[in-house]
Formats: structure tokens, sequence, C-alpha cells
């Protein structure tokens, strides 16, 4: 029990469940934010963006094909940029303050799209938030120690999957609280795109506040755990 314990409390804040869970509904709602508001295009998922790439690339019109372009476009540049961020500031130093600035730099790009709605173009504002999604794919990487992704849940199924048969044809405990742990990632996914999609009639472009509430969340237990070390 004792180690158990241990366990839990070497385990970085930025990459427990709860911050994971709240970074998944911010992905979730993020994502079904631009493709409902903005275009049919998604700020995070760059793979469902290359799939409607293709199908528009070969019609005669080539109708709305750069919107994917630059939002495909934008998602390496924020990657790019916190890339090289993670490169000049050392992570080990200051646990915490880098994955606080990065849910900041996020804030924000949402903050300017929220505040400009009115004359920013629909590529415009897919391209802020891919650049937002990208920062966060790129820093939050892990959930307790092994990979994750809050973005996109292709290889988080596909881990829930392998982890249902190894708990219950193995009786393997760990892969137990693996299956649960991913199953609530994924189910946060799915609370923050309906959420969007419930208040998007009635909030518009001001939808993106759901994202930022759940970042904003996140950041403050990032602060409060950092605070106490």
């Amino acid at each position: 029990m004792q180690e158990l314990e241990k366990i839990k409390k070497e385990i970085p804040i930025h990459e427990t469940l709860l911050i994971g869970s709240l970074l998944a509904m911010a992905a979730g709602s993020l994502d079904a934010y631009t493709y409902l508001l903005h275009g049919e295009v998604f700020a995070g998922l760059q793979t469902g963006n290359l799939i409607l790439f293709g199908i528009h690339l070969i019609h005669p019109d080539n109708v709305g094909v750069s919107r994917y372009l630059i939002a495909i476009l934008a998602f390496m540049l924020g990657t790019i940029l916190i890339r090289l961020f993670q490169e000049k500031f050392d992570h080990s130093r200051r646990p915490g303050i880098h994955q606080s600035f990065v849910i900041g730099w996020e804030i924000i790009c949402m903050l300017i799209v929220a505040l400009f709605a009115s004359v920013l173009s629909d590529r415009a504002a897919s391209a802020l938030l891919s650049i937002a999604a990208a920062a966060q794919l790129q820093e939050f990487n892990r959930l307790k120690g092994a990979p994750f992704t809050s973005l996109m849940m292709t290889g988080n199924i596909r881990t829930f999957a392998a982890s249902i048969l190894e708990g219950l044809m193995l009786k393997d405990h760990k892969a137990i609280n693996k299956c649960r742990d991913i199953a609530t990632i994924i189910g946060s996914f799915i609370v923050g795109a309906a959420l969007v999609s419930l208040l998007s009639g009635v909030l518009g472009d001001q939808t993106i506040f759901v994202s930022i509430v759940f970042l904003l969340f996140a950041l403050i237990c990032i602060l409060i755990k950092t605070k106490k070390n």
C-alpha cells in the first residue's frame, strides 16, 4: 500500500488523470468548435483534415481546399514553436512551469478568436486554434508515465481494447487500471465535443469559452501543485 502511495506521489501533476481528462475535454470541444463553426475544419485532428483535403482536392472546382491546408500548416507551425521553446528551456528545473506556459499560450490563441470572431475569417480562426492544439499535443504526451495523446483518440481506443483483453483474460490489474484511465479520457473527449454541439446554437462563436474553461481548470490545478512544491 505504501509503495502504491509512493508511486502516486511521484506522478507529475501534468501527467495525472485529472489533467489528462481536462485536456481531452478541451481538445474534443475545440475540434467540435472549428468543425461546426469555422468551415468544417479540425483544429487538432489533422488526419481528418488530410482526408477532407484529399476529398476536396479531386473536385473540379477545389472549393475550400485551402482551409484544410492552412490548418495543417498552422499545426506544423505550432509544433515547431513549442519544440523550440522546449529546446531553449530546461523542463527539469521548474516542473509545472513549462506546462503552465503552454496552457496559457493555448488560452491566448483561443481568446483572440473569441474577441475578434466578428472580423476573423474561418481560415484565420482555424489556423490560430490549430497552433493551440499543436502546442497541447507537443507538451502533454504522457499519462502516468505512459504515452498519451489528448487530441486523437485512435491510439487511445486501441489501448483501451488491448487493456480490456489483458485485464479480463490475463487478470492483469495494471491493465484494468489503464482501461479505466483510457475510458475516462475517451469519455472526456466525447463530453467536450457534445457540450460544444449543445451550446453552439446559442453561443455561436463564443462557444470557444467551453475549451477555455477546461484549460483554465487544468492551469489552476498545475499552478496550485507547483506552488506547493
